[in-house]
């Protein structure tokens, strides 16, 4: 113990005289005075962005740049492919059927307006039966996926080939309607904006361009049908047929309701505001309305729903465990 006391006294007295040492007081003042020093170097110090600037804009310019190329490599090989197409379809003269208005109707309505986009839809009318017959006749009689009598296989791929012929008018039926919900939930806040366009003094043409802007970010595809009707406004010569094809392309019954209103206005120049706050108001009772019967609906909805899933077991909770309880006295009866 007195060993181990000296040598603790010995360090003190050591780190005693090292922390006196005038070399060490003088060391470290110089190190504090170096490092004062250096933060105000540090915080004087004019730190130029623009370099960092120029890098990043020639950076992103070569982004772009990138991007621009390989869209144009892109767009070049669609063009090839299209062009494939419309030789394919100009050869079988699929262009010169009597419904090509109703069907380039119906791909509007759709959202596909593009005049490459007939030309898909009608090649595919073209590929899709033989390729579904030929798919059932590869899943049948080729790799035998289903054991069917050679009859009912036969049966199997003609049905095949009608469903081919369907596919592609079903698809385009598909996307209409869910276009059209979309349309639908959106057009009440599009008429409440052209009313108060309306109100502030904006003719249609400005202010269905300013409907089209404002909502272009919660519904992109009624800001186009709506900004499309306004150019058409501009260039037709007919403004009632530039209001009807709105109707057209969509037709529901807010839509048809909003383009009938517009053309009593231009034709006998009733006042714009007036007629779409009352078309608005009388919008609005048929959201409600809408409304109001689903919800009388959902009772009789949630019948079945209720008979199937929810009876069953509320019957096991509740019934279980007395039944439990019933075979257990009669097995310990026997």
């Amino acid at each position: 113990m007195v060993h181990h006391d000296e040598n603790d006294k010995f360090r003190i007295m050591t780190l005693e005289k090292f922390f006196h040492d005038p070399n060490f007081l003088s060391g470290l003042c110089g190190l504090g005075a170096f490092g004062v020093v250096l933060l105000i170097w540090l915080a004087l110090i004019e730190n130029d962005p623009l370099p960092a600037r120029l890098k990043s804009i020639l950076d992103r310019r070569d982004e772009l740049r990138a991007k621009d190329n390989n869209r144009r490599v892109a767009r070049t090989s669609n063009i090839t492919r299209l062009g494939v197409v419309k030789k394919i379809v100009q050869k079988l003269k699929l262009e010169q059927d009597k419904k090509l208005d109703q069907i380039r109707l119906n791909l509007a309505r759709a959202g596909y307006r593009s005049r490459d986009a007939l030309f898909v839809y009608l090649i595919m009318r073209v590929i899709f039966p033989p390729g579904m017959a030929f798919l059932g006749i590869l899943m049948i009689f080729v790799l035998h996926m289903f054991n069917l009598q050679p009859a009912m296989g036969v049966l199997v791929v003609i049905f095949c080939g009608i469903l081919g012929v369907w596919l592609p008018r079903i698809f385009i039926k598909n996307q209409s309607q869910k276009r059209e919900k979309i349309l639908s939930r959106s057009m009440p806040d599009a008429l409440d904006l052209l009313v108060i366009c309306a109100e502030a003094g904006l003719s249609l043409d400005a202010g269905l361009d300013r409907v089209s802007r404002e909502i272009g970010n919660s519904c992109p595809e009624l800001a186009v049908e709506i900004g499309l009707t306004a150019i058409e406004l501009n260039f037709l010569p007919d403004r009632p047929k530039a209001l009807q094809n709105l109707a057209d392309r969509v037709p529901l019954p807010g839509v048809i309701a909003l383009t009938n209103t517009l053309i009593q206005t231009e034709k006998y120049g009733t006042p714009l505001a007036q007629a779409l706050r009352v078309l608005s108001s009388e919008m609005r009772e048929e959201r409600i309305m809408a409304a109001e019967t689903k919800a009388a609906k959902l009772p009789a909805t949630l019948t079945v729903p209720m008979i199937l899933f929810i009876l069953p077991p509320l019957f096991v909770v509740l019934l279980g465990p007395a039944i439990l309880r019933v075979i257990t006295i009669k097995n310990g009866g026997h």
